[in-house]
């Protein structure tokens, strides 16, 4: 018999010889004439490889890793980071990620400035305009503008048909959570950075063998010394609930037993901490004083809180500590109480209120119950600034027969100031395609914009940017890290925009059920 044997780096033949010894037969290796016993072969391959192994085992394992940096998540208006205006109010032509829309964009700029001014509350705006026209940006422009101390709360019309919930507390959630209070208080706080954080536990006074904690010791640091406080243990909860660790700045209401972290030490900004919210500097005084606590909550905060009030917790303190329960409605009788309530804050002037924007996208799905409710609710003195969009024209109020502009009531219209956004021209397509690149980290050249700007022209500005993502993948599978017109033209073949779409349908219509 003869058998090849293949080794890391030799071939070897293997004969068998024809005298045996022991039990079994003995097998021979031959090589350049030599003879060895194949066993004895066998064995010395074998303890190399433990060797080997060895030598593997004692080195350091070092792997590399995708980097652990937090990346942006990347949606459709990503790039819009205000609305690109001169300090005069004028449109700078590329500005803010946004391109064009001067009009609108300085109409918006008035508005911004009349809700600095606090002129425009109980008033609304209406953004009117086809399809891919930048709406939804100018609203996020207004917000950006805005910065982010003044409550913004996105919202679309169809989101009011609950099966949970009636239409019109939809939109009055809605409404309170787009209405701000800033709260000043002069409180007694334990202020400083967590030096040390023990909870002391006891035997559980319900028996077994499960324990309880009974109280918890916390070291405070400031830069005039250090306190050492022993903490109630529903305090302890609290502490958990904000995720405070030893290094964080916290401050820990005496009254109430509230507690906020403040941030991450700024002792620690070398540490390679990806939890850390922010820095801060060690608090200044000592650690027991006195200190005016600001807070900005929203009218709904203060509503939820209220329902379900939470153990330890006043109505000044952040909701941050709240349970989410199912959904369920909040009473009128509540919603009263709590206006009396912040209204003489008020006039005390321990808060001040800050009227924020409710954007309400796609203002046509509403029907005339809501619209009712609008007209109202616009009249009230807790009322925020509302934003209405709409891509529709002269069409039907939903529910009725009743024709109107954009699908909306005449009397709600005449509330409403209208800003009108223009369809895009070729040159500013290429241009929002540019920066879509840009901030998509593609690379594609100017051919293939062009190319991409006529696909804009023909179907619409959405799809030509729809096309950007499936055409890098393309380019890569092809080889080259660069976008060219030929990867555009076969993702282009793949996919159908809608108008292409609509004429197959009409083409195959006997095809498909209808």
């Amino acid at each position: 018999m003869v058998v090849e044997v293949v080794d890391e780096t030799l071939t070897l033949i293997v004969t068998r010889n024809s005298f045996t010894h022991g039990s079994g037969a003995i097998f021979y290796l031959s090589k350049l004439g030599e003879t060895t016993n194949l066993f004895s072969a066998f064995h010395r391959q074998q303890r190399r490889r433990k060797r080997r192994q060895r030598r593997n085992t004692n080195k350091m394992k070092i792997e590399e890793v995708q980097s652990t940096t937090k990346k942006q998540r990347i949606a459709t208006h990503t790039h819009i980071k205000g609305l690109g205006l001169e300090a005069t109010g004028k449109a700078i032509p590329l500005a803010a990620g946004f391109v064009g829309q001067a009009a609108a964009r300085e109409a918006g700029g008035l508005v911004v400035d009349m809700i600095r001014q606090k002129k425009m509350a109980g008033r609304a705006l209406l953004l009117a305009g086809p399809p891919g026209t930048g709406k939804t940006a100018l609203a996020l422009g207004i917000s950006q503008e805005l910065g982010t101390k003044v409550p913004f709360c996105p919202m679309v019309g169809s989101e009011v048909y609950s099966s949970e919930v009636k239409k019109t507390e939809v939109l009055m959630e809605n409404f309170r959570r787009a209405i701000g209070l800033r709260i000043k208080e002069n409180k007694e706080v334990y202020e400083g950075e967590v030096t040390e954080l023990s909870p002391e536990e006891t035997e559980s006074v319900t028996g077994g063998y499960g324990k309880a904690i009974s109280h918890v010791i916390i070291g405070l640091k400031t830069v005039k010394g250090t306190k050492q406080l022993k903490l109630d243990p529903t305090i302890y909860d609290a502490l958990i609930k904000e995720k405070v660790a030893v290094g964080d700045v916290i401050y820990v209401e005496a009254n109430s037993g509230a507690v906020k972290r403040v941030g991450r030490s700024d002792a620690f900004a070398t540490e390679f901490d990806l939890e850390a919210e922010e820095y801060v500097p060690l608090p200044k005084g000592e650690v027991h004083k006195k200190k005016e606590i600001v807070q900005d909550v929203t009218l709904h905060d203060l509503d939820a809180a209220n329902a379900r009030p939470q153990g330890g917790q006043d109505i000044l303190s952040l909701m941050g500590q709240m349970m989410k329960p199912r959904k369920t409605e909040i009473t009128d009788k509540l919603r009263q109480e709590i206006n009396k309530v912040v209204n003489r804050y008020i006039d005390e002037g321990v808060a001040e209120l800050v009227p924020g924007v409710l954007f309400i996208d796609e203002v046509h799905m509403l029907d005339m119950e809501c619209f009712s409710y609008l007209n109202r609710a616009l009249e009230s003195s807790l009322s925020p600034i509302v934003i209405f969009a709409t891509n529709r024209g002269i069409c039907n109020v939903r529910g009725t027969d009743m024709t109107s502009p954009h699908g909306i009531p005449v009397d709600l219209l005449d509330r409403l100031v209208i800003i009108r956004t223009e369809t895009y021209g070729p040159a500013e397509m290429i241009q929002i395609l540019a920066i879509r690149a840009q901030v998509e980290e593609l690379s594609i050249d100017e051919e293939s914009l062009a190319y991409l700007g006529e696909i804009g022209q023909e179907a619409s500005l959405r799809h030509a940017v729809q096309l950007l993502t499936p055409g890098s993948v393309v380019a890569k599978m092809n080889g080259r890290e660069s976008v060219c017109k030929a990867d555009l033209e076969e993702v282009s073949s793949l996919y159908l925009n809608a108008k292409s779409s609509a004429k197959l349908l009409q083409e195959q219509q006997d095809r498909y059920i209808s």
